[in-house]
């Protein structure tokens, strides 16, 4: 797959150490050991190497943020409930701003920029352009400055955060590729069908090898 250097960007979604077992995070997803922080890192210097612009998402939660089971009476990890009518998973508390779970693990002097997400208390903001309440991260805008018109997105998780991104991003004009090897999931169901809903979409399904400089 050939790759315009000069009007593509990367996307990192939330490679944070909340979320790897390497750091034996909270919300740690299956397959984040340090095999692969070590794949995400080479393929994110391969790809700064290649000319390409390189952005990251981070989760940044205050403590009291609604996705957090304990702040909520008589609910379990992994529940779902009505907030405002909307459906809210429950999660353990996870990327708490000023902690170490939060840390990005990649090194962050690749980055243009790191964009935070999921500040909010209210809402949950699994994609990187727009939190549950429509609140705007500013990813688009910053992409879009840079005559930005491609975006190679992966990372954390498959089935959330990086799906609902990538989606995000189609919706923001921009063409998507989604490099699966570098990504992994919370679950394999739900991981096959977050793959499937996005190359139904119109995203590019790709492992890092197929591209083309």
């Amino acid at each position: 797959m050939k790759i315009k250097t000069g009007t593509t960007a990367v996307v990192v979604v939330d490679v944070q150490g909340d979320f790897t077992q390497v750091k034996s995070g909270s919300l740690a997803v299956a397959g984040t050991d340090q095999a692969y922080l070590d794949q995400v890192i080479d393929a994110t210097r391969f790809l700064k190497e290649n000319g390409l612009k390189l952005f990251a998402t981070q989760d940044c939660h205050p403590a009291d943020h609604v996705s957090f089971f304990t702040n909520h009476d008589g609910v379990a990890v992994m529940d779902v409930v009505d907030i405002d009518g909307r459906s809210q998973v429950m999660w353990p508390p996870h990327c708490v701003e000023n902690t170490p779970g939060a840390e990005v693990l990649v090194d962050d002097a690749l980055f243009e920029a790191i964009v935070p997400k999921g500040n909010d208390s209210r809402y949950d903001s699994y994609s990187g352009f727009f939190d549950d309440g429509g609140g705007d991260t500013g990813l688009a805008h910053i992409l879009s400055q840079q005559g930005i018109t491609d975006l190679i997105i992966y990372g954390l998780a498959t089935d959330y955060c990086v799906k609902a991104t990538a989606l995000d991003a189609l919706q923001s004009g921009f063409r998507v590729v989604l490099l699966q090897d570098l990504c992994r999931g919370v679950a394999p169901e739900t991981t096959e069908a977050a793959l499937a809903d996005m190359q139904d979409r119109g995203v590019a399904i790709r492992d890092v090898a197929d591209l083309v400089f």
